[in-house]
């Protein structure tokens, strides 16, 4: 089967209204899926190395030593769709323990490097069908694509991707997938638990400042693509954290009272203002459940590292 479009499926136009939207809200705000251009993407990476950036490697160790009791979770006669696959380096630890027949359909919404990542699987795997998806995971997904493919279909969201979400939007996002595996499905998923506040700051405010680069490139992104004229200098990264949300929130603080235009547009910041960037919420277990089973999941099966730092969890179609 061939992939839905060789492109992203967001335009320039996308962008900028979304950039235009976020600027001129009163706390402003950008979109963190624009963090993953090249460039970002390739930050993001260096994140995921660093000593005080647990969440990758603490959902590695996980994987490793739990894949197969995971694997038995999907079983064959399966369609494992992954949101937001990236480079799919976690799901190629599942792969590795799960039987033909088996559709492997990542999702996500670079386009041409979701098409080369399928490439690479597909040499790896030519057990399996793999079926890209270029879309915006966000959205309603047109899996017109998997018509032929088994009946029962499992969502793979790893990476604690669900934090980057309000309550409100993560509730519908479990939602839309609970609709998407239908009754016979399922969801693995991965999520960031609660844990010492000190342990949360450090990670989002590493000694490196490979966050901070990796935060303020979407200015320059912006820069790049959308005609903007932000002064990097003038604005620096700060995470912080939210209590009553139970998230870190990173921001982008301008340091300066000073005009930005984007596509001939003026946008004023005051000393002091930010840009709110991402949020990645901390859920206890209960917490979880609770928002799963209003999606219409319950969790049949964890599992956690040594300290309960994050989980892993199967959840079953209610």
């Amino acid at each position: 089967m061939n992939p839905a479009s060789s492109t992203s499926t967001l335009t320039e136009s996308d962008f900028l209204a979304d950039v235009w939207k976020g600027l001129s809200r009163p706390q402003k705000t950008l979109p963190c899926k624009y963090f993953y251009d090249v460039r970002g993407s390739e930050l993001f990476d260096q994140i995921c190395e660093l000593d005080e950036y647990y969440p990758t490697r603490t959902e590695l160790e996980i994987m490793e030593s739990c894949v197969d009791r995971m694997a038995e979770k999907i079983g064959p006669h399966s369609t494992l769709i992954e949101f937001g696959s990236g480079s799919s380096l976690k799901t190629r630890l599942l792969l590795d323990s799960l039987t033909p027949p088996l559709t492997y359909a990542p999702i996500d919404i670079s386009g041409d490097y979701l098409l080369d990542v399928a490439d690479s699987l597909r040499s790896l795997y030519p057990q399996f069908e793999i079926v890209p998806i270029v879309a915006d995971f966000t959205q309603p997904i047109d899996t017109f694509q998997l018509a032929e493919s088994p009946s029962r279909r499992v969502v793979y969201f790893p990476g604690s991707t669900l934090g980057n979400f309000p309550q409100e939007e993560a509730g519908r996002l479990l939602k839309q997938m609970a609709d998407l595996v239908g009754p016979e499905g399922s969801l693995l998923i991965g999520i960031d638990l609660e844990k010492e506040i000190d342990v949360l700051k450090a990670a989002y405010n590493d000694s490196a400042g490979v966050t901070a680069e990796f935060n303020l490139n979407l200015l320059t992104r912006i820069n790049r693509e959308l005609e903007g004229d932000f002064d990097l200098d003038q604005f620096r990264h700060e995470a912080i954290w939210n209590e009553k949300h139970s998230r870190i929130e990173m921001h982008l603080v301008s340091d300066c009272e000073q005009t930005v235009t984007i596509a001939e547009r003026e946008f004023e910041f005051a000393t002091g203002e930010s840009i709110h960037t991402e949020n990645s919420h901390k859920y206890s277990l209960d917490r979880f459940s609770a928002l799963a089973e209003a999606a219409g999941f319950r969790i049949e099966t964890s599992w956690t590292d040594e300290r309960d730092w994050f989980a892993v969890l199967h959840c079953r179609v209610r």
